[in-house]
């Protein structure tokens, strides 16, 4: 947790800095849009007792908006993590396939750059689950070796074009780690716990404002 507070700070002092510099509430906005963001990446998984191995990352998030003003907003939403690769443990090598449900509630800050093109930065917390996690060996497959919640921290930045006064596209970069850890179930081969920090992501996105 204390390696990640350096980059919480750095993120969140981003967006307070971007909000002091906010335009007057007197500009027109609209009060709630709706981003859809797509991307692929990769995150490293870091177990207690085994080695540690990386996982190709498929993500998609949709999030509702709540703009205060033209430059400031909560948004809130789901997202769906796909993660896939090959390490080994105690047990051999193997193949590992996860799905998680994702739930973020973030700060979000949007800076006019030109007449189309605006700057999206966000940061804050989110709780995700596992829907199906997967372990093939040579000869044998584990369901569900690991189950339950993880909580952690999630930052953003992209650029969007507005494409008409409603529609927008463009490219979002995104970053998250948990803090807290998940343990093997009793019945699987081997015993650890495990977290997936620093998972990266450049993908697209979709914004709609209404």
């Amino acid at each position: 947790m204390k390696k990640k507070l350096p980059l919480i700070s750095f993120v969140f002092s981003i967006l307070f800095i971007s909000i002091s510099y906010s335009q007057d509430d007197d500009v027109t906005f609209n009060r709630f849009d709706v981003t859809a963001t797509t991307g692929i990446g990769y995150g490293q998984v870091k177990n207690d007792n085994e080695p540690n191995y990386n996982l190709s990352a498929n993500v998609g998030e949709v999030l509702l908006t709540y703009n205060f003003n033209s430059n400031f907003g909560i948004s809130a939403g789901a997202g769906w993590l796909q993660l896939s690769g090959n390490g080994f443990n105690s047990s051999g090598n193997f193949y590992h396939e996860r799905d998680l449900l994702k739930f973020p509630l973030l700060v979000r800050s949007s800076q006019k750059l030109t007449d189309k093109i605006n700057l999206l930065l966000s940061a804050g917390f989110y709780g995700q689950t596992i829907i199906n996690d997967e372990f093939r060996f040579l000869s044998t497959i584990e369901e569900d070796v690991y189950e339950g919640w993880t909580f952690g921290f999630q930052g953003f930045f992209g650029f969007e074009y507005d494409v008409s006064n409603n529609w927008s596209l463009g490219i979002n970069v995104s970053t998250q780690s948990d803090f807290n850890k998940l343990k093997t179930e009793n019945n699987t081969s081997f015993q650890d716990e495990q977290s997936i920090q620093t998972l990266n992501t450049i993908g697209l996105l979709f914004g709609y404002r209404f």
